[in-house]
């Protein structure tokens, strides 16, 4: 009578055995796979090429754009360090601005098409709310803003990052203005006119340097968010 009941157990307990088994080959075989599936990156190539390309023509274009300014200052007595600008002479910091513009035209055509057409633009930057705006920047100033998921834009990063791209607009069309004022006397005319275009154009650069400023800082702050810049992850 036992014979029939411990051949059962038997079976029973090799059955389990080799279930757990292939429960640890599976699960060696899923860390295998995990381990060499490479990670999915958090900015992709062409997105970490246009912002470096971004970079190299916005400061060349501001420094390049002081020098600019201080041979016909907006606003009397103030002007721009000589050693702080581009082109030594207005002639040279005209060939620096105009050679700067159009890369920076034509990578931010690339970069807001690619954008838009791989659906990054509204997954990175939207929604907005006031509310959430207001929410992230209290948390940030209390030192309570988590920065663990770099493929996540706070509430305050979007709007800073929109901010920064509708202000580039602004400074192409009020740049337009200035170079070309005869060319285009409607989009002259909305800016309130040559003056005010040179107006508009002036602190729409200190703007953009504003954010310049702090987007290096909150870089040297989260070094992760540099290496993922230049990495991928």
């Amino acid at each position: 009578m036992n014979a029939p009941i411990d051949g059962t157990i038997s079976v029973a307990t090799n059955a389990a055995d080799n279930a757990a088994d292939n429960a640890a080959d599976n699960a060696t075989t899923d860390a295998t796979t995990t381990a060499i599936r490479p990670r999915r990156p958090i900015h992709p190539s062409w997105v970490r090429a246009s912002h470096w390309l971004n970079a190299i023509a916005a400061v060349t274009m501001a420094l390049s754009g002081w020098r600019i300014y201080d041979a016909s200052p907006i606003y009397a007595g103030f002007t721009f360090p000589r050693g702080i600008t581009l082109g030594g002479w207005l002639g040279g910091a005209l060939q620096w601005h105009f050679a700067a513009m159009w890369l920076l035209f034509f990578n931010g055509v690339f970069y807001l098409t690619m954008s838009v057409a791989t659906g990054r633009f509204g997954r990175k930057f939207l929604p907005l709310s006031a509310k959430g705006i207001a929410r992230d920047l209290r948390d940030a100033l209390r030192g309570r803003l988590s920065h663990d998921d770099l493929s996540v834009y706070n509430a305050v990063q979007r709007a800073a990052y929109v901010a920064a791209i509708a202000d580039l607009v602004l400074l192409a069309l009020s740049g337009l203005v200035i170079w070309k004022s005869v060319q285009f006397p409607l989009l002259r005319e909305l800016l309130g006119g040559y003056d005010n275009a040179r107006v508009v154009h002036f602190w729409a650069m200190a703007f953009l340097v504003a954010f310049f400023v702090v987007h290096v800082a909150m870089a040297a702050l989260v070094p992760r968010s540099l290496l993922a810049m230049l990495r991928g992850h």
